[in-house]
């Protein structure tokens, strides 16, 4: 093992409360930024759920459309101008509002209606646990996620309700399809969703197009463009990224996760520098002595470096214990922390980064070593 590896890690340990400081302020730190930016990632994940179950090619919506929660409304008949452009397999209305889920006992509830053509299949609930897809074409037929049930003041398959002082009955129930903004899906068919929405017949939100194998996915959407008015044309990646900016920035909940995960790089950065800093001025008449033993500055920098990377690597590897952990606690949350690999190996740079720059004030104290300090002892 080298000296300067030797060194750094005797002095690192020779005062284990210094250590302890040290090691809590960098886990502090990563962990914080962790759980922000986890929860970015995971609240960048929920606001495009539906989106990445689509079927979707292309997606056909009222220019200006914001999100997908944005219920702006299109004339269906643009549906059969869709059609006739080559390439164009299928064009499938989408129809989504909010409504009033009236519960057996009368309470009431909002929730998020989203109505697809059920046969062509454009958007349908998925992570099926109890019924079939099938079912839904029944009349009344509607789908929840069983995580609502105490929410809407239901039991499972066969319970009954009301939205719009029309009554509704379960007949699929899934597992795990959760709103970022709390309010329960409830999945139907399109025509019962236009009743229950207050949607004009031969209006849609949206039109969920599917190309052929073969067909040019650019020059579809040209000729869409071209041939619908007042309009744009997405593709499924277009929509994802214009929906997470929206969310995440338009509304300003992505600002506040970055500068919670800044005060997390700040507040680590501070601690460990002033605990580094206080070991090495701790340190001084040893490294004067090495120092007059023949050792240059360049060599005591990297026993401090060396301290410092060290600190970086236990601290890291607490924090990322300890947000598994959380990721494990948040998983069947409304908001669950959502870690990457890339998250992962980003926040292991991030604490090397932040323990070397903490380990600057350490250096400068050196830089003022002079080797006859060591005779002053």
């Amino acid at each position: 093992m080298p000296l300067v590896f030797t060194i750094a890690f005797r002095n690192l340990f020779h005062d284990r409360l210094r250590l302890v400081a040290t090691v809590i302020g960098i886990v502090f730190s990563i962990v914080l930024v962790t759980i922000q930016m986890g929860l970015y990632f995971g609240f960048g994940r929920m606001v495009t759920t539906m989106i990445d179950h689509s079927s979707a090619d292309l997606w056909v919506m009222p220019r200006g459309t914001k999100a997908f929660e944005d219920p702006s409304l299109l004339n269906t008949r643009e549906r059969y101008r869709a059609l006739a452009i080559n390439g164009v397999a299928d064009a499938i209305p989408v129809v989504i509002g909010f409504a009033d889920w009236r519960m057996p006992s009368g309470a009431m509830t909002p929730v998020f209606v989203i109505g697809s053509d059920l046969r062509a299949g454009g958007l349908q609930p998925w992570d099926l646990v109890e019924g079939q897809i099938e079912a839904l074409a029944s009349a009344k037929a509607v789908a929840v996620d069983r995580t609502y049930f105490d929410r809407l003041g239901i039991s499972g398959i066969g319970a009954t309700a009301e939205i719009r002082q029309q009554p509704v009955q379960v007949a699929a129930v899934t597992n795990g399809i959760r709103s970022f903004t709390t309010t329960p899906f409830v999945f139907m068919d399109v025509e019962r969703a236009r009743t229950y929405t207050g949607v004009p017949s031969g209006k849609a939100t949206y039109l969920i197009v599917r190309l052929n194998a073969e067909a040019d996915s650019g020059a579809v959407r040209r000729q869409l463009m071209s041939n619908i008015a007042n309009v744009e044309v997405l593709t499924p990646a277009e929509f994802r990224e214009r929906s997470r900016t929206f969310w995440l920035f338009g509304t300003g909940a992505g600002a506040a996760l970055f500068a919670g995960a800044l005060l997390g790089v700040i507040v680590g950065t501070v601690v460990v520098a002033q605990t580094l800093y206080a070991s090495t001025k701790e340190h001084l008449n040893e490294f004067a002595t090495l120092r007059a033993m023949g050792s240059s500055r360049r060599y005591i920098y990297k026993v401090i470096l060396w301290q410092a990377l060290l600190s970086a690597v236990i601290g890291f590897a607490i924090a990322a214990l300890v947000g598994n952990a959380v990721v494990r606690l948040t998983e069947g949350t409304a908001l669950p922390i959502m870690i990457t690999p890339g998250l992962m190996a980003g926040l292991f740079v991030l604490t090397l980064v932040m323990c070397i720059g903490s380990s600057i004030a350490a250096i400068v104290q050196v830089t003022r070593i002079e080797p006859a300090m060591v005779f002053t002892r």
